[in-house]
């Protein structure tokens, strides 16, 4: 199962990275800044997770995860206001989210999987905050 996460997680990741070259370099470029100094800003941090979302590392899916929520952002900030192709904005907004969900739910599966087996179907052992609550229960019921 995490191999579909991870294949969602690269199809927003390529689609946000090629949708804002596209956007950018060729169908709204800025009047005021030059192509090469917006793309270096908001193309340029979506190379930094390039290599490990490529491999699937789980730390890199991780922190990726939290990057698609700056695009997502970026996203309804220019959806909201006025553009002349609106649909551009929207399908930042859609890749964000695919990458968001998909690198969270990879990093999730990857854990999953990475989890030994119980044996014999034995329950989780309790975490120690959870036996720490225990022992205050039954203290206060003894005492």
């Amino acid at each position: 199962m995490s191999r579909f996460w991870h294949a969602l997680a690269l199809a927003g990741y390529f689609g946000l990275f090629g949708g804002l070259m596209l956007r950018f370099a060729w169908l709204e470029p800025p009047g005021r800044l030059p192509v090469s100094l917006v793309l270096i800003a908001l193309v340029g941090p979506l190379l930094f997770p390039l290599r490990g979302l490529l491999y699937g590392r789980t730390y890199t899916c991780a922190w990726a995860s939290f990057l698609a929520l700056f695009y997502f952002a970026a996203g309804v900030f220019s959806a909201a206001g006025p553009m002349a192709r609106p649909w551009l904005a929207w399908s930042e907004i859609a890749c964000s989210l695919l990458l968001f969900a998909g690198a969270t739910l990879y990093v999730r599966a990857r854990a999953r999987e990475r989890r030994p087996p119980r044996p014999g179907g034995a329950p989780d052992r309790a975490s120690p905050a959870d036996e720490a609550v225990k022992r205050s229960e039954s203290e206060r019921g003894h005492a």
